[in-house]
C-alpha cells in the first residue's frame, strides 16, 4: 500500500515521503494513529508541494551522505587505549569509539549505526573497519596503540 507520511518514523521515512508498506503495517499502525495517509490522486495533488520538496531534500540528503563516505575512504583513526600485560584492551573498541575519533581526526560526521565492525576489537594492532551508507561502501583503518 503507498501512502504518505504525516510525521517522522524512525528506520521507515520522514514527513512528506511517499513510501510502499505492507498493508497489514498501514492499516493496523500508520492510518489509525494518524502517522499516515492514503497516497489517493487527491491526497497527492493536495500535497503535491510538499511531496517535490521532501524528494529534493532526500536526493541532498543522499549526496551528502556519498560525500561523507568518499571521504572516510582510507582514511587512518589512531586510538589510544589502556592494555594489560598480555596487550589485550581493558574494554573493547564500539562504533560508538570510531564515530567520536572520525568527528575528532578527520571532522567527518558519521553515525554509529552507519560502521560495520567484523569483530570487536579487543587488541592492540590495525583493523579494517566499513562505513556504508545507502549502497555507498567505503573502508577506513582502525590503529589501536597502548597507552603509555
Amino acid at each position: 500500500m503507498e501512502v504518505l507520511l504525516l510525521q517522522d518514523i524512525q528506520g521507515i521515512g520522514k514527513k512528506n515521503d511517499l513510501l510502499i508498506v505492507g498493508d497489514g503495517y498501514a492499516l493496523n499502525f500508520l492510518l489509525p494513529q494518524s502517522k499516515a495517509m492514503i497516497a489517493t490522486p487527491t491526497v497527492r495533488r493536495r500535497f503535491a508541494e510538499h511531496i517535490r520538496r521532501r524528494a529534493l531534500e532526500a536526493e541532498q540528503e543522499r549526496k551528502a551522505t556519498a560525500a561523507t563516505v568518499q571521504a572516510a575512504a582510507g582514511k587512518e583513526i589512531v586510538l589510544t587505549k589502556k592494555v594489560t600485560k598480555t596487550g589485550k584492551l581493558y574494554a573493547a573498541i564500539t562504533k560508538k569509539h570510531i564515530a567520536e575519533a572520525l568527528k575528532a581526526q578527520h571532522s567527518l560526521g558519521v553515525k554509529e549505526s552507519s560502521i560495520k565492525i567484523t569483530e570487536p576489537i579487543k587488541t592492540t594492532g590495525s583493523f579494517d573497519v566499513a562505513v556504508k551508507i545507502g549502497q555507498n561502501a567505503e573502508k577506513l583503518t582502525v590503529t589501536v596503540k597502548a597507552e603509555k
